[in-house]
């Protein structure tokens, strides 16, 4: 699985400005990202987080699931969904930002899905994003994560956890670049990593923005169902049994890719 230099194992990865200098052709194919680095904690309503608790407007429902799931196949009674992420943009600025929002939350059902609507990953939980503006929230009731009515034993009930943003440019996967750019990128990758860790590409763990990992297939691409624009990547949970708790397919990632023309057109969920 590639890693960054947030693994304490991995070699130090090397400044956005050293990777252009070793190798300018990867300038174009540069992405944003913010890694979101969980840390146990106490974190507060305010706090950008992970499985902590969330502003929730007093007048909006709180939403659950209704898909059938491997627990229970009509999928009744219905699920409370579990808060997995609360991220202001003060913490991390991107591109990722739309003009009207500057809070990000994450929810998903806490049960696997395997015959989940078409916008869902198969295998794993049903998710729901909230973007939201901070100033509309002045009234807002503070929900604590609460244990559902039913729920696997473990893997997707995170941990409470604060969160230490770390801005960076990802690179993608050499299979994403022209094929005459890919014998130097690999030639990088030797000399920078210890022979097992790719610290320049796909940087892992919880993220916004950045390319995705794809140690299991080779890379896919999806487009947005309402315009056709190629989504993009939004937000990244990674398994992690040791601090979130989290843990989704073979011990993976999930992934939510989100069309870069409008945030509110339908996003796409993958569990790799």
């Amino acid at each position: 699985m590639p890693n960054d230099s947030a693994g304490s194992s991995a070699p130090a990865r090397p400044t956005t400005e050293a990777i252009l200098a070793a190798l300018p052709e990867l300038a174009p194919y540069g992405r944003a990202a913010t890694v979101l680095e969980p840390l146990p904690g106490r974190p507060g309503p305010w706090d950008s987080s992970v499985g902590g608790p969330v502003l929730w407007p007093a007048d909006e429902p709180w939403p659950v699931c209704s898909v059938p799931d491997e627990l229970e196949e009509s999928g009744e009674p219905s699920v409370a969904m579990v808060p997995v992420a609360q991220v202001f943009a003060r913490d991390a600025p991107g591109p990722w930002w739309p003009e009207d929002a500057d809070l990000l939350q994450v929810l998903w059902c806490p049960n696997s899905h395997w015959d989940p609507p078409h916008d869902q990953a198969d295998g794993g939980p049903t998710v729901t994003l909230r973007w939201r503006r901070v100033e509309e929230l002045a009234n807002a009731r503070v929900v604590e994560p609460a244990v559902p009515v039913r729920h696997e034993e473990y893997g997707l009930l995170p941990e409470p956890c604060t969160l230490r943003a770390r801005s960076l440019v990802d690179f993608p996967f050499r299979e994403v670049l022209p094929p005459e750019l890919r014998p130097g990128l690999s030639e990088l990758v030797r000399a920078t990593g210890d022979g097992k860790s790719d610290v320049i590409t796909r940087v892992a763990g919880w993220k916004l923005g950045g390319w995705p990992t794809w140690h299991l297939a080779h890379p896919l691409e999806f487009a947005c169902s309402e315009c056709g624009t190629p989504l993009t990547l939004l937000f990244t949970a990674a398994s992690d049994d040791l601090t979130t708790g989290v843990i989704v397919g073979r011990f993976g990632d999930l992934r939510i890719f989100t069309c870069p023309q409008d945030v509110g057109h339908p996003f796409q969920v993958d569990v790799h």
